[in-house]
């Protein structure tokens, strides 16, 4: 693929978040991303390079070029990231399945949040699904990109610096190689040489985050054709029509002119069997539509009711309190409906929350307490123009 976005890949303007329990306060979004562009202008790495460790029988990498792999095989990787800081590296698993004819080139990614498990799961569901042998092209699977925080199946990365600093992966992409931070320059090492080189396209798979349950939905701007057309192929009932966040991975190829988006799955830290299969589904569609896979398609969104949205309406809690909700996922509200109410210990009501949009629920505190300024819900909504102020449950 190009360095440069292809044509037709016209981007809206991205917004930084504002509510500081849900993404980075934006003084420190806009830091990381201009930290982050001084490398996103980086030549992709050309070339296999082995350092000549094995890890369980599987080689090392420190940049993989997949035309560099046998065709029709299945292969098995560890990509070394960051150092640290006893010196040794994070590794990061890869999984390249390359069919046996040439074709189109597909990266599935999960793990960027290292409490997402449905994500992961089914990345590798899909890639048990495979047969190089029948392939044209090829899928590159990496499902453990933030290892140190998946190895405490937390949101963020534990960064030691002065005293521990949990950052978040998705605010950093596409990363810088000589960043102050190590997941940035585990972000930018990712990138240059694995993730870019490597693409013709790309899916960042998410769930919620931890506390917050999400519905099935996807991520991604419906007026760039390429992803439009991807995303329409998921049998899933929301679409948040938005490239949200800037640093996140999906904008990141979409900047490198790779067609992406961000699928997300249900609930972190469970595995959710009801919603898992929808997006293999999909992602096995997604495969078919790049000519990897033959095959009649599956279910899509023309099967599904689907809800688009271009906004999500946040409800914080303003008290303290238990919180009751009278909604639940996916169902539609009204501007004045009530959405939840919150008691005290002495069950008394001190707050009741109410919905100032037509739209869907799309997420809810899953913690039954709250204290004030967190998320109780988001409401998926279409609006005139996006604003300032908007978030998402990611």
């Amino acid at each position: 693929m190009p360095d440069k976005p292809r044509e037709g890949l016209a981007r809206r303007d991205f917004m930084l978040a504002s509510i500081a329990s849900v993404g980075m306060p934006v003084a420190l979004a806009a830091n990381a991303g201009a930290a982050s562009a001084q490398d996103a202008a980086a030549p992709a790495s050309r070339g296999t390079v082995y350092v000549g460790d094995v890890i369980d029988g599987k080689k090392v990498v420190s940049a993989l070029d997949i035309d560099d792999l046998a065709p029709g095989q299945k292969h098995f990787l560890y990509f070394q990231g960051v150092e640290m800081p006893t010196g040794q590296h994070w590794h990061v698993s890869v999984t390249v399945a390359r069919g046996a004819k040439p074709g189109k080139r597909g990266v599935l990614v999960s793990g960027v949040h290292g409490d997402e498990m449905s994500s992961i799961h089914t990345v590798q569901t899909v890639m048990n699904q495979l047969d190089p042998a029948q392939m044209s092209g090829t899928v590159m699977a990496v499902t453990d990109i933030s290892r140190p925080a998946l190895e405490s199946m937390q949101r963020r990365w534990p960064n030691q610096g002065r005293g521990i600093d949990l950052i978040d992966m998705n605010r950093v992409w596409p990363g810088n190689e000589n960043g102050d931070t190590a997941p940035g320059r585990h972000a930018g090492l990712l990138f240059n040489r694995l993730l870019r080189p490597n693409a013709d396209f790309a899916i960042d798979f998410h769930t919620g985050t931890t506390g917050f349950e999400v519905t099935a939905f996807n991520i991604g701007e419906m007026d760039v054709p390429e992803v439009r057309a991807m995303i329409e192929l998921y049998p899933v009932g929301q679409i948040f029509d938005n490239p949200v966040y800037n640093g996140v991975l999906h904008n990141a190829f979409m900047e490198a002119g790779i067609p992406s988006f961000t699928p997300e799955i249900g609930a972190a830290r469970v595995l959710d069997l009801d919603m898992i299969p929808l997006f293999v589904e999909g992602t096995m569609n997604v495969l078919k539509h790049h000519g990897i896979l033959a095959g009649p398609m599956g279910r899509t969104g023309k099967d599904v009711s689907v809800f688009i949205g271009n906004n999500a309406f946040p409800i914080l809690a303003t008290a303290g309190g238990i919180v009751e909700y009278l909604v639940k996922l996916n169902d539609k509200v009204v501007p004045g409906q009530k959405v939840a109410i919150q008691r005290d210990n002495f069950g008394n009501v001190v707050a009741e929350y109410s919905s100032g949009v037509t739209g869907e629920i799309t997420g809810l505190r899953s913690d039954a307490m709250s204290e004030p300024g967190n998320p109780l819900a988001f409401i998926l909504f279409h609006a005139g123009a996006p604003d300032d102020d908007e978030t998402y449950p990611e």
